[in-house]
């Protein structure tokens, strides 16, 4: 990715298609944060290019058009603590930076995930998997030098990052196989000991599936009764333009609602090229042969998926 990121820039074109204005006409276009005005922030996932400056087409875009910023990839585990106890902040300090001084609502991305984790955090010095004390203890200095750091300048956390399988069973990932399902509960906490008025989201994808929609209302319902705190809902929107059906995202955003939490839709991009077969969510493990029709559009992108993308993105914005 060596502009915009695909989320981000196909949000971004894909709105300004729907205004009825090209990318290159969109300068003299109302900004999609004040068209957005009053309704809520438009959000973009920024990459070091981006973050460090060299990417100054995309830099410019971002300044103009949105109003959150949200860490890609520098404040995950494998980035910002490599080897254990030697932390290196230099690029998320760089990225709130830019938040603070372009005044922007500013997300911490992400916690705790099981995906780019080193792996180190698992094992001890002979390569063995840790207990389940030594686990905790590694998670709460991680999470605690991050929103401690932060505290005051980081808006919104995303303390937790995708726990929740489609079926609405848990992920059996190396903190649920050594602490089992309270790792969730303890990483909300440890957010909230280290910063008490930061937002807390529990973030996941393929929300509109009603076994994953039943999980995780179970699990934060389950979370508020012992008295844990957290504060919203992050609803990745990886869609297509047949899947999911709208009526059965409304049906998630209601559900999440209930709880009492904020809901906030994440990630958002709308593909116009054909899913693999049987794939649907955003599991980043899963990798696909190549076939030619993955891209059915060879010679470029006609009118009729242009206006599908666009009408897409009316669709949910609408919502």
């Amino acid at each position: 990715m060596k502009s915009l990121t695909k989320n981000s820039w196909i949000l971004l074109t894909g709105i300004l298609l729907a205004t009825g204005c090209t990318p290159q006409q969109e300068e003299k276009q109302t900004s999609l944060k004040d068209a957005l005005n009053g309704k809520f922030y438009i959000g973009v996932a920024m990459n070091e290019a981006q973050i460090l400056g060299t990417d100054t087409a995309a830099v410019q875009t971002i300044r103009e058009h949105f109003n959150s910023i949200t860490a890609e990839n520098c404040m995950k585990s494998e980035a910002v603590q490599p080897q254990q106890g030697e932390f290196d902040f230099t690029l998320a300090d760089k990225f709130v930076e830019f938040g603070e001084k372009n005044n922007m609502y500013v997300i911490g991305h992400t916690l705790i995930w099981h995906s780019q984790a080193p792996a180190w955090f698992f094992v001890d010095d002979e390569g063995n998997g840790v207990s389940r004390d030594v686990l905790l203890e590694r998670m709460k200095k991680h999470i605690t030098a991050l929103v401690t750091r932060y505290k005051g300048k980081v808006n919104c956390w995303d303390v937790v990052n995708e726990a929740i399988l489609d079926d609405g069973s848990w992920r059996s990932n190396k903190f649920y196989e050594t602490i089992g399902k309270d790792y969730v509960k303890y990483a909300f906490q440890f957010a909230r000991e280290a910063d008490p008025d930061v937002e807390l989201l529990y973030n996941d994808y393929s929300m509109a599936h009603e076994g994953k929609r039943n999980g995780v209302v179970e699990m934060i319902k389950e979370l508020q009764a012992e008295g844990i705190r957290i504060d919203g809902i992050g609803m990745q929107a990886h869609c297509q333009t047949d899947f999911p059906p709208i009526d059965e995202f409304e049906k998630s955003i209601e559900a999440f609602a209930s709880t009492g939490l904020d809901v906030h839709i994440t990630e958002m991009d709308i593909s116009i090229l054909p899913p693999p077969q049987n794939f649907d969510g955003a599991e980043i493990s899963a990798n696909f042969e190549y076939q030619q029709k993955m891209n059915p559009y060879p010679e470029g992108l006609p009118d009729s998926a242009r206006i599908a993308q666009q009408n897409r993105y009316m669709d949910f914005f609408h919502l």
